[in-house]
């Protein structure tokens, strides 16, 4: 009994695991509870504890509509690990936003991450319909989406912080209907 407690805590235990054991980083919806309460734990180590733009959490009614999308560390030993997430939600027919983009600072340099988020974010909104996908882009992150495709529509202040409000060109992302599958990013780029 006690070797299952132990297992079961390791696989939901927070991510602080050596980047170097994972074997895969799946980019997908968030569809299980356990996925949605660790990309909102990644999103309060990143936006209130490391970043310090929100106080306690970052929640907003955003979330009570968004559809999240996290990246799951697969690590050789079985265990599993959110270590990225953003949410996308649909204001207005055919009008997306991506929001809260987030990747741990631990798996930062394993590659492709953020821009398989991004991807997948702005492919799943365009299965549904999706004509304009917009994003507010921390400035510092502005060169990141340049280089996948998004352009300035004008440069905003949130929180106290420069951002970008940023468009995908949607040729450059074509339709994913299966988040719920996802895909697999890491050192040796993207694979189904």
């Amino acid at each position: 009994m006690d070797e299952l407690a132990d297992k079961t805590t390791a696989q939901h235990a927070p991510a602080r695991v050596a980047v170097a054991g994972a074997q895969t980083v799946r980019i997908k919806l968030a569809l299980t509870k356990w996925e949605r309460e660790q990309a909102r734990r990644l999103r309060r180590d990143v936006f209130c504890t490391e970043q310090g733009i929100f106080r306690d959490d970052d929640a907003d009614d955003i979330d009570a509509v968004a559809m999240p999308i996290v990246a799951v560390l697969e690590n050789a030993d079985g265990s599993r690990d959110v270590v990225g997430t953003v949410r996308i939600h649909e204001p207005q027919p055919g009008l997306w936003h991506g929001s809260r983009l987030a990747v741990a600072q631990h798996a930062r340099r394993i590659g492709s991450i953020g821009s398989g988020l991004i991807r997948l974010a702005v492919s799943t909104a365009h299965a549904h319909g999706c004509h304009t996908f917009l994003a507010q882009v921390q400035s510092q992150n502005a060169p990141l989406f340049r280089r996948l495709h998004w352009h300035t529509l004008s440069e905003i202040e949130i929180h106290g912080r420069p951002h970008h409000l940023m468009q995908a060109d949607l040729a450059f992302y074509p339709p994913i209907s299966d988040g719920d599958v996802g895909f697999l990013v890491g050192e040796r780029g993207a694979r189904p």
